[in-house]
């Protein structure tokens, strides 16, 4: 007797591979290298030292045009203050960016799944459903982590990127996915088992629709992953244009010159 080969599950495991390259994008767009935390509010941009709780503050703007240098107003020329302004509102403009392309990569798997077990299982499946749900919670986390309401802060390790496009983010992504199909396996193996029934056991004619579809789906994944590629591109020259604005602050301000809080290698990029 054949057995039910592994490829005909592959429409279940293609959008969680298609969600993990496109939630790697932006990681692995911009080798960005921080010296310092950083922490965005409402009203000032703070560069620190240590962590949230203990820290040791380097220079801070304020209102986008007011610099603090250790504890210290700053007097600044006409053109200091503009290019302060410029650094200030180009890291602001930075934070929706990354957001948005996070956010893109959980809607982007909320869609891929639904997609593949409401083929599987039908529409309205708990597996589905149960799905959305635990990817909005993700989804609903990063949206509030990127928010500058309550203080938008970046470690200097790299803010736990990692949490938000690395390794963790990607295996918290399968493990609810994993869970998610491990609890519903009774449910997936009755869903095939009638599908087998109605097309009178033809294991073969049963794979090859799977597979095809495994096809589709993957094609409209690619797509949409290839858009949030774009954006990540675009977040990438966008870092590296702040990373300049903060040399040109070093080279014209003396009380900035011993900071180097951005680093970021775009020899793969166009120049700013």
């Amino acid at each position: 007797m054949k057995t039910l080969s592994l490829s005909s599950f592959g429409l279940v495991l293609a959008p969680l591979s298609l969600l993990v390259c496109s939630s790697a994008i932006a990681h692995d767009s911009c080798n960005v290298e921080l010296d310092a935390g950083m922490k965005i509010s409402k009203q000032a941009i703070e560069f620190f030292k240590g962590d949230e709780k203990d820290r040791t503050s380097l220079y801070k703007i304020v209102n986008n045009d007011t610099l603090y240098v250790n504890g210290k107003q700053i007097d600044l020329t006409s053109d200091q203050q503009s290019l302060v302004k410029d650094y200030s509102t180009s890291i602001r403009a930075v934070v929706p960016e990354v957001k948005n392309i996070a956010l893109e990569g959980i809607d982007l798997a909320v869609d891929g799944v639904n997609l593949a077990f409401n083929e599987l299982l039908g529409k309205g499946n708990s597996v589905g459903e149960d799905l959305t749900f635990e990817l909005g919670k993700i989804r609903k986390e990063l949206d509030a982590r990127f928010s500058t309401d309550g203080g938008f802060y970046i470690d200097e390790n790299g803010m736990n990127m990692d949490e938000v496009f690395g390794d963790e983010f990607e295996t918290r992504i399968e493990s609810v996915v994993e869970e998610a199909v491990m609890h519903s396996m009774g449910s997936i193996l009755i869903a095939v088992g009638q599908e087998l029934l109605f097309s009178g056991g033809d294991m073969d004619s049963f794979e090859t629709r799977m597979e095809s579809f495994g096809e589709q789906i993957e094609y409209e994944m690619e797509t949409r992953s290839e858009a949030i590629e774009a954006k990540a591109e675009a977040l990438c020259h966008s870092i590296a244009k702040i990373d300049h604005l903060e040399e040109q602050l070093k080279a014209e301000i003396s009380e900035l010159e011993e900071f180097n809080v951005l680093v970021v290698d775009n020899d793969n990029h166009d120049s700013i």
